[in-house]
C-alpha cells in the first residue's frame, strides 16, 4: 500500500514538472530565441530601441559590442548587443550607407 502511494505522489511530482515546463520554461526558452537571432540579423544603418529607451541607429557592429549613433550630432556610443530591445527599421542596402557616409565624409 505504501509503494502505491509513493508512486503515486512521484507521479503527481512529475506531472507538475510536465506541466511547468510547457507553460513556462519552454515559451521562455522560444522567446529568448528569437531575441537572440533578432540581435544577431542586427546590420549597420538599422534604426534600434535599446532596452533603456534609447532610438538610435547602427553605426559599427563588433562580436559583442555595437556603436550606436545617437541624437542630430550622432555622437556614438557603444552598447553591448544584449542591450538592443528591438529592431524598429531595417536598414536598405548596404550600398547606400556606404555611399551616404562617403558623401558626409567629403
Amino acid at each position: 500500500m505504501q509503494t502505491k502511494q509513493m508512486m503515486m505522489t512521484a507521479g503527481l511530482w512529475i506531472l507538475i514538472f510536465v506541466v511547468f515546463y510547457f507553460i513556462l520554461i519552454r515559451p521562455q526558452k522560444k522567446k529568448e530565441q528569437k531575441l537572440k537571432e533578432m540581435r544577431d540579423s542586427i546590420n549597420r544603418g538599422d534604426t534600434v530601441i535599446t532596452i533603456g529607451g534609447i532610438i538610435a541607429k547602427v553605426s559599427k557592429i563588433e562580436e559583442e559590442k555595437v556603436i550606436l549613433e545617437l541624437g542630430p550630432n550622432r555622437t556614438k556610443v557603444p552598447f553591448e548587443k544584449w542591450a538592443i530591445g528591438r529592431v524598429i527599421e531595417k536598414a536598405d542596402s548596404p550600398e547606400e550607407i556606404v555611399e551616404v557616409e562617403e558623401k558626409i565624409e567629403e
